[in-house]
């Protein structure tokens, strides 16, 4: 039997304020909203931190709501259609936004290059990148114009951290990990 009190310590340690394992939908979506609101008698600065990681968190679960693979159906694919996040909190003020979820290993090095483009430009880059995609791009068959990863480093101010777990011949895990001062 799972002990409870023992995963209450890791999160506890681990400054975990929120997590989530299951499916992914339009209503988790709008409850992550109303999780997230800021209590009005918190300070100014603590507002808008909150505000922030809210915007982000929402951001990179909109990624996966309209990016991510649908495994439904498929053979030995049935438990991979789950995403994971979490919301860390350090001693220091210092919120992660943290999600995983599975994708097909085709898609990996196009996702990739695209994390370490936007990785490899200044502040100042990644506005104008921003600027000139939402300007000189239409929309994709999903919606986006490619934007997401763009947004999260321009809204948190910190380069992505990522990684991708090869679970078999065919997907892999992408794990997405967002700092927020």
């Amino acid at each position: 039997m799972l002990n409870i009190y023992d995963l209450y310590i890791k999160m506890k340690d681990e400054g975990i304020v929120m997590a989530y394992h299951g499916r992914m939908s339009e209503e988790l979506l709008s409850s992550v909203f109303q999780i997230m609101d800021v209590k009005p008698d918190e300070n100014p600065q603590e507002q808008r931190r909150k505000k922030k990681v809210n915007n982000i968190l929402v951001e990179c679960l909109q990624n996966i709501f309209h990016h991510g693979e649908d495994f439904t159906g498929e053979k030995g694919f049935e438990n991979e259609n789950s995403i994971l996040f979490l919301v860390c909190k350090n001693n220091n003020n210092r919120y992660r936004v943290i999600t995983g979820n599975h994708m097909p290993l085709s898609g990996v090095s196009a996702l990739k290059n695209k994390i370490d483009k936007v990785n490899s430009l200044s502040i100042e880059e990644v506005k104008n990148y921003y600027r000139d995609l939402l300007n000189n791009t239409e929309l994709s068959e999903k919606g986006g114009a490619g934007l997401g990863m763009i947004d999260l480093v321009r809204k948190s101010g910190n380069k992505i951290e990522y990684l991708f777990d090869d679970v078999n011949e065919q997907l892999s895990f992408f794990t997405l990990i967002v700092n927020i001062d």
